[in-house]
């Protein structure tokens, strides 16, 4: 018996849209998300612009504390897949052990790496935040989206440079068709625009 699987729901957050029907909208009127640096001063550097995601609030999708625990490349991966999971209508709550989440990414927290070196050199190392290593492992997009969604299946990250996402997609293919998981929450994510 073969299995088919099939993408049941969508969620982006990108420098053309918060959301998918905007990033689309952006994208077929040949709309650019490239505009000059805001998040920091990019004075000294050679390139002044960048892909940045803009007017994104988090709250939507974590709470502030919960927020502040975490590194924006596992905010944007919050948002994806909480818009994901309603427009697919799945109800984790009913097959949790059955859901997945493979959610890859490149680098991880490179503006919290950025902030605790800051942090280092500027107030000393007592002052580096308990939450450091966890806010800045790749990893932790799949874990906190699998904990703050219920979902206790497969759950890992995979980096494979430009090819993370993809790669993401269709490892959660496959654990779908293998019977390794019913559903899996999938795709990548990124944070990188920081001074570093």
């Amino acid at each position: 018996m073969t299995t088919r699987v099939v993408i049941t729901g969508l969620g982006m957050v990108t420098p053309l849209g918060n959301d998918v029907a905007t990033t689309w909208a952006g994208i077929t009127s040949g709309k650019s998300g490239i505009a000059p640096v805001s998040k920091f001063d990019p004075s000294q550097h050679g390139v002044k612009f960048a892909g940045e995601v803009r007017d994104f609030d988090v709250t939507q999708y974590l709470d502030r504390k919960e927020a502040r625990r975490n590194d924006q490349f596992v905010h944007f991966a919050m948002a994806g897949a909480r818009q994901a999971v309603a427009d697919s209508g799945l109800d984790i709550a009913s097959m949790r052990d059955d859901v997945g989440v493979i959610i890859g990414c490149g680098r991880g927290g490179m503006r919290t790496m950025e902030e605790q070196y800051r942090v280092l050199f500027d107030k000393g190392p007592d002052r580096i935040s308990p939450f450091f290593i966890t806010m800045m492992v790749e990893d932790m997009a799949s874990g906190v989206v699998s904990m703050q969604l219920g979902a206790r299946g497969p759950n890992f990250s995979t980096v494979s440079a430009c090819a993370t996402s993809a790669h993401s997609i269709g490892e959660s293919f496959e654990i779908i068709r293998r019977g390794d998981a019913k559903a899996v929450i999938c795709g990548g994510t990124e944070a990188s625009v920081n001074a570093m």
